[in-house]
């Protein structure tokens, strides 16, 4: 079963690493979002540099690469009886893969998006949850950033809470929404200085 564990990990943390951000500015926009606004390799950094409905196909490739790698663990696991685990595993394992891709130098995202589709595999309701706070959040403040920590807070908390005793599905959704806040210590620094940045949804051309 161990060979199975490792090798189901592996094959998670792997589809992490296929980062929408950077494989979609390449394939359509022939650039590296990376050496755009922030340098990160993230979802809010991709809208603010290109805008435009590629945006799209990066929430694509992010959330479909989460769900095959769960359900990839999940199967190679359910044979041991452990299905559910394997679910965890896979999300956990992807999860790191996206915010530390061996494969573009451990410099990755921060996590939202594969957090959110994480939670949405493991409980639909939870995740809902963490969509409205985000939002809500977003539509008073316009911070990106803040509604998603709030979002990723919501996640460990609901975790935490709705599984108490299931060791392994808590242990996962605390660990995704702790991940995802422990990627943005940067942005709370800013927002705490005042000095975080806003997104508006009607995309601006800095260039014009």
């Amino acid at each position: 079963m161990i060979w199975a564990v490792l090798v189901a990990a592996l094959a998670a943390y792997l589809l992490g690493n296929l980062n929408g951000s950077v494989c979609v500015s390449a394939l359509v926009a022939h650039d590296d979002v990376r050496r755009h606004g922030s340098g990160n390799a993230g979802l809010t950094n991709f809208f603010r540099s290109y805008g435009g409905w590629s945006t799209l196909l990066v929430i694509a490739v992010d959330m479909v690469k989460t769900v095959a790698a769960a359900y990839t663990a999940g199967f190679a696991l359910a044979s041991f009886g452990f299905y559910r685990e394997g679910l965890v595993l896979g999300v956990v394992a992807v999860s790191l893969g996206h915010d530390f891709p061996a494969l573009l130098g451990f410099k990755g995202g921060k996590g939202i998006l594969c957090g959110f589709t994480a939670a949405l595999i493991l409980d639909w309701r939870i995740a809902l949850v963490m969509l409205a706070v985000f939002v809500i959040a977003f539509a008073i403040t316009r911070y990106v950033s803040l509604g998603s920590v709030l979002g990723a807070l919501t996640c460990s908390v609901g975790f935490g809470v709705v599984y108490y005793g299931d060791w392994a599905v808590m242990a996962g959704g605390i660990f995704i929404g702790a991940l995802a806040i422990y990627m943005h210590r940067s942005n709370l620094s800013r927002l705490i200085k005042g000095t975080e940045s806003k997104v508006h949804l009607i995309h601006r051309d800095l260039n014009k």
